[in-house]
């Protein structure tokens, strides 16, 4: 806790002054660029991720960047997308996943969540990510190789169930946002974005436009 404490007293004293005005005129309003939607996991900093500045980036973050359909759950996450695109009017969503994912490892795993009721319940958003890997990517049998391949099936998952929410497919109707599928590998910093056209993750500066990233499964291994 007194590590926290410190950056506080850090920030207030060093970086709030260099930039006093910007944080001024965030009194404002804000008007950010994007809703980053990622997982809860300490490892990933979608601010320093995207290099992005305090204003310029609206966050949800959930226990394997899950996104439940609409009417599913009266919670915060619909409640946020519905503000980040009818009020905010957001031009891009992003979905991010990332290496090493817990709940992904959890995911294919149940019994290691087992006494775990609240993240065994909520991890039932992603069953159509476990039956396609399941039932689809039987013959993987690396672990490690496994576990990707879960992360990026479901980033695929989690956009299709975004679509579900009116306020997002009434936004793509009108031509007025776009989806993203991401997927950070943090031990080394790259960034893979799905490729509707290639129907595959590519490193995203193989990706010159931006994408709006169709729910389709990945082609087999």
């Amino acid at each position: 806790m007194q590590k926290l404490v410190d950056g506080i007293h850090r920030f207030q004293r060093e970086l709030f002054s260099q930039d006093q005005q910007l944080f001024e005129t965030l009194v404002e309003g804000q008007s950010p660029l994007a809703l980053f939607v990622t997982c809860s996991d300490s490892r990933i900093d979608p601010s320093r991720l995207t290099q992005t500045r305090p204003g310029e980036l609206f966050i949800q973050r959930t226990a394997g960047n899950i996104v439940p359909p609409y009417g599913s759950v009266h919670g915060g996450e619909a409640a946020t997308i519905e503000y980040a695109v009818s009020v905010l009017k957001v031009r891009d969503i992003v979905i991010c996943g990332h290496s090493h994912c817990g709940a992904m490892a959890g995911l294919l795993d149940p019994e290691s969540i087992e006494k775990l009721p609240a993240v065994k319940a909520y991890l039932e958003h992603a069953e159509a990510t476990r039956r396609i890997v399941e039932e689809n990517y039987n013959h993987l049998t690396d672990p490690e190789k496994r576990l990707t391949l879960t992360v990026e099936e479901n980033v695929l998952v989690q956009l299709e169930s975004l679509r579900t929410h009116p306020s997002v497919a009434a936004a793509i109707g009108r031509g007025q946002l776009k989806l993203h599928g991401w997927v950070y590998k943090f031990e080394t910093g790259e960034v893979f974005a799905y490729d509707p056209d290639e129907a595959q993750f590519k490193p995203l500066q193989d990706i010159t436009l931006p994408v709006d990233a169709q729910v389709r499964t990945l082609p087999p291994i």
